[in-house]
């Protein structure tokens, strides 16, 4: 007999976990639910358009979803077209795999005056459920936080809309970025250099525009006994403060676009009006314990700035019928297992992922947790003798008049964006309108 099984979202946690179950000794025969007519997540919509490399884990991805025994069902909303308890109904067991497009909060007052770093890379990564424009017409920007997004955010900003043309960016986003009269990006660490959360690879790629010059202030880059201790713990951290301290006090080249990056700077307030930022406020920093834990100094900085972005986290939401718990901003879980209110786990559910652990950790990093979850619903499901087959999951999104986007239609897609890109002698134009993602993966009668 064939366990079937449900994988709701079709980012890399999930298609992770349909590669492991392909892999185990039980048949399967594995759906994978995704609200957007294109599978791979946070590689297609989080990673920004000019780290291709990254991009290149979709070749691993690709080679899951186009197994036998796995279905990509795309276009269809958990929740709105799917309900849980049709899930149950159709498959032996269901995983969780949506991850974390909200954007955590930074607690300060003037905080709705901001932009969420998870809104401003969906439009530069023309997700289809995004408004087309952005709003580039600040000359300096604030960035608050010291994780690879927020250097991905300084580094969209910063650049030219000329240099991101050889990326997959389609026209709209091209034109939005051509005409941004941005000069300035100013990036804001609460805590010192030795704490910074940037690979170190991300942090170098910020310095090799032609166009952008990085400069690292030296107020606030202090390290102390503390941080030394935690740089001695951590290679990719000693890395990235060498790279730091190289930059510091260096003469100024005179590019036309610069990235400031500052330390031991917490924000406390963003001022403005009705039209729009005009002051971010900070307070510096000291870290008097061992854990990394700053206080404030009592010294206060305003940084004239028209745009506020926070990058400071991102969080998961809720879902129709599950379990959540809003501080932790997690699916309630035991190793995978998706556990009900009093703490007993739900038979048959289960969640991988971000919503699973929380937004920490690279994309590989899934892996593992996949193969926690993965194991665990082997162990504990059995297949069910049953007619329930991939004929009624179709019949059943039919009826209800859903427009369900397979495997072949993302080829279809796939092809498209390629054939763009060819034509401009890029390697892909990511076509980002809904409709227009449907009508090219529909199959020609």
């Amino acid at each position: 007999m064939t366990l079937r099984v449900a994988i709701v979202g079709g980012g890399p946690a999930g298609i992770y976990a349909a590669d492991i179950l392909t892999k185990s000794e039980t048949p399967v025969s594995i759906d994978l639910i995704e609200r957007l007519p294109a599978p791979f997540g946070l590689v297609r919509y989080g990673v920004a358009p000019d780290h291709p490399r990254i991009k290149e884990i979709i070749k691993a991805l690709q080679r899951v979803i186009a197994k036998p025994e796995v279905r990509f069902l795309g276009n269809v909303e958990f929740g709105v077209d799917v309900k849980l308890e049709d899930l149950r109904e159709f498959y032996d067991a269901v995983i969780v795999a949506t991850g974390a497009m909200a954007d955590r909060d930074l607690g300060i007052p003037g905080e709705e005056l901001s932009y969420g770093a998870a809104d401003f890379v969906s439009w530069y990564d023309a997700h289809p459920d995004v408004p087309t424009t952005w709003p580039l017409d600040a000359p300096s920007v604030a960035v608050i936080g010291v994780g690879n997004v927020a250097l991905d955010i300084a580094r969209v900003l910063a650049k030219t809309g000329e240099e991101m043309l050889t990326t997959d960016i389609p026209p709209h986003v091209h034109a939005g970025l051509v005409a941004k009269t941005t000069t300035d990006v100013h990036v804001f660490a609460r805590r010192g250099p030795a704490y910074a959360k940037f690979s170190p690879l991300e942090l170098r790629e910020l310095n090799h525009s032609p166009n952008v010059e990085v400069i690292v202030h030296p107020e606030g880059f202090d390290v102390d006994e503390h941080g030394m201790a935690h740089i001695a713990q951590h290679k990719s951290q000693k890395m990235v403060l060498n790279t730091l301290a190289n930059w510091v006090g260096r003469d100024p080249e005179g590019k036309a676009h610069r990235i400031h990056l500052h330390f031991a700077e917490a924000p406390t307030e963003i001022l403005g009006g009705p039209d729009g930022v005009t002051t971010l406020r900070t307070e510096r920093t000291h870290s008097p314990n061992a854990d990394g834990t700053v206080e404030g100094t009592g010294e206060i900085t305003d940084w004239d700035v028209q745009a506020v972005y926070r990058a400071v986290g991102y969080r998961s939401s809720a879902l129709p019928g599950l379990p959540f718990d809003e501080r932790a901003a997690v699916i309630p879980n035991d190793g995978g297992r998706v556990l009900d209110l009093d703490g007993r786990p739900i038979a048959g559910t289960y969640v991988t992922g971000w919503i699973k652990r929380g937004p920490v950790g690279l994309i590989g990093h899934t892996k593992s947790d996949a193969a926690e979850t993965v194991g665990h619903l082997l162990a504990e499901t059995s297949p069910t003798a049953t007619s329930r087959e991939t004929a009624d999951v179709d019949a059943y999104f039919a009826e209800r008049g859903v427009l369900v986007a397979t495997h072949d239609s993302w080829e279809l897609l796939d092809r498209h964006e390629i054939a763009l890109g060819e034509a401009e002698g890029r390697t892909r134009v990511k076509v980002g309108d809904r409709a227009e993602m449907l009508r090219v993966g529909t199959p020609a009668e």
